[in-house]
């Protein structure tokens, strides 16, 4: 019988730890190592066993969960996933832990409905079992008897894009291929566990001229304006959470709003976007594949897929959609990419063209614009 994840819940609030512990315990991959209320009790048990994940929460008595963070993951490195409150006005401080070496933020357990209940427990359970296999900053630090590998968890999908956006015929695909009019390039790229930083770096790396970039990074409601402006604050393309007819242009990055799809939406030679709610797509609102197909219906190969760092297999569909309209399609390459999830599915299902580093990945953006545009000029 394989080992279960061991998790560590960190929270002031015993009817949070015991909500937690519950949603938890009822997954046969997972297991409440232990709970604590504060820091120094949460270090305590770190001394007596080293969990896989830990989910901590940011307001803690005696030390703030910012503080402890940084002291763990330079001391003794553990997947972090932040778990707390969704106030707007401390969105930030949830960007900094990101930052500090946190791998994933989650809202604290919604039971106010049976569905926010079930959306809260695929949530959680899912990010335990992606930071029990992101590889962290640091972790070298770690004597390798206090770590071992976790155990080989699938993700089991649920619905796909096409509760969302139907699917094309083959020949309604030749035909689209056939018609589909030159225009300015676009870029898609979808993300999850280890997205925020992969993003700011290849973010950052752009020029201000850059094509126009829709991305769908997998956050809650409420995070996604934060990292955008965070973001926009140190790129030289501008960047802001993407609202619904918002049009798409060159030197723009339009992030999708946590909890709600974004979908490309083309008007002649100009793009769009739409922003809708809708069920779960491959377990994730907004979801990658929604983006993905509704790019390779509306752009074809006047756009370009990537597919970054994350868990499950979200945007492996869309990317060969894409693929298949011309696209050229990209994934991240395993060394670079905190878990080799998302990337390493698109590769099975032959919807990445290229595998590369994310070191390289702004310069493929470039390279791509300037040879799309240079095409659509001719």
């Amino acid at each position: 019988m394989k080992d279960k994840i061991r998790v560590l819940i960190v929270d002031d609030s015993a009817s949070v730890r015991t909500t937690l512990s519950d949603i938890i315990s009822a997954d046969p991959d997972l297991e409440v190592m232990a709970t604590a209320a504060d820091p120094y009790v949460a270090v305590e048990r770190i001394r007596q066993e080293v969990p896989d994940v830990m989910f901590l929460d940011i307001e803690l008595p005696r030390m703030d969960g910012i503080t402890f963070l940084r002291k763990i993951m330079s001391q003794r490195p553990i997947p972090v996933v932040i778990c707390s409150s969704l106030a707007q006005d401390g969105s930030d401080t949830f960007l900094q832990a990101l930052e500090a070496g946190a791998v994933d933020v989650v809202a604290k357990p919604r039971v106010d409905t049976a569905q926010f209940l079930q959306e809260s427990r695929m949530r959680i359970c899912d990010a335990a079992k992606a930071a029990a296999h992101a590889k962290l900053r640091g972790l070298a630090k770690v004597s390798p008897e206090l770590r071992t590998s976790p155990p080989d968890v699938k993700v089991e999908a649920k619905l796909t894009a096409d509760a969302i956006i139907p699917p094309i015929s083959d020949a309604r695909r030749e035909s689209l291929f056939a018609r589909l009019p030159v225009t300015e390039p676009i870029v898609a790229i979808g993300a999850s566990t280890g997205g925020t930083e992969a993003l700011r770096e290849v973010l950052e790396a752009l020029p201000a001229d850059a094509p126009p970039i829709l991305i769908v990074q997998h956050m809650p409601e409420k995070f996604t304006a934060a990292f955008a402006r965070r973001l926009d604050m140190g790129c030289a393309v501008r960047v802001k959470e993407a609202e619904d007819g918002d049009l798409v242009q060159p030197g723009q990055v339009l992030i999708a709003p946590g909890n709600l799809h974004m979908l490309l939406v083309r008007n002649g030679a100009r793009y769009t976007v739409s922003i809708k709610e809708g069920p779960h797509i491959s377990r994730h609102r907004p979801s990658v594949d929604v983006l993905f197909r509704s790019i390779a219906q509306a752009a074809g190969r006047n756009a370009m897929g990537i597919i970054l760092t994350g868990m499950g297999d979200d945007g492996a569909r869309g990317l060969l959609e894409m693929r298949q309209m011309g696209s050229p399609t990209i994934a991240q390459d395993e060394a670079s990419c905190v878990v080799f999830g998302m990337p390493k599915e698109a590769i099975a299902r032959g919807g990445a063209g290229r595998t590369l580093p994310l070191t390289k990945m702004a310069g493929e953006i470039v390279a791509h614009a300037r040879a799309a545009t240079s095409g659509a000029k001719t």
